[in-house]
């Protein structure tokens, strides 16, 4: 495969990583209470899996670029993740700003072996 191929693939599975985070953190934020980033913490431990599954999978190496970079690299957010942790942290929310690195760090590293462990399977 080209480099022009991979970096295509990578911005197009950039892209859609992107519409699928904002789709799944707005679905879950409508319905979760408010206070807390649960959006967040559901696109990035889906994320964790979900390139954990490509891992376990051995893709070759242009298609775990395209899709770890391109769409994991996109859909999950540990940028977003520090800055709601930071502006919990701010309002004295300390609770659940420790809570959110705490639940995220321990359901991220399970939720990767699993999807590491299931896309062995493959």
């Amino acid at each position: 495969m080209t480099d022009v191929l991979v970096w295509a693939g990578v911005a197009v599975l950039g892209g859609l990583g992107a519409v699928v985070r904002l789709t799944v953190d707005k679905a879950v934020s409508r319905r979760a209470p408010k206070g807390f980033p649960y959006g967040t913490l559901v696109v990035n431990i889906s994320g964790a899996m979900i390139l954990g599954f490509f891992a376990g999978m051995t893709l070759p190496a242009h298609l775990a670029l395209m899709a770890g970079t391109g769409f994991v690299g996109s859909y999950t957010t540990f940028s977003t993740w520090m800055l709601e942790t930071h502006r919990l942290a701010e309002e004295r929310q300390i609770g659940p700003a420790v809570a959110n690195i705490v639940v995220s760090v321990a359901l991220g590293i399970p939720a990767a072996l699993a999807g590491q462990t299931l896309g062995a399977l493959l």
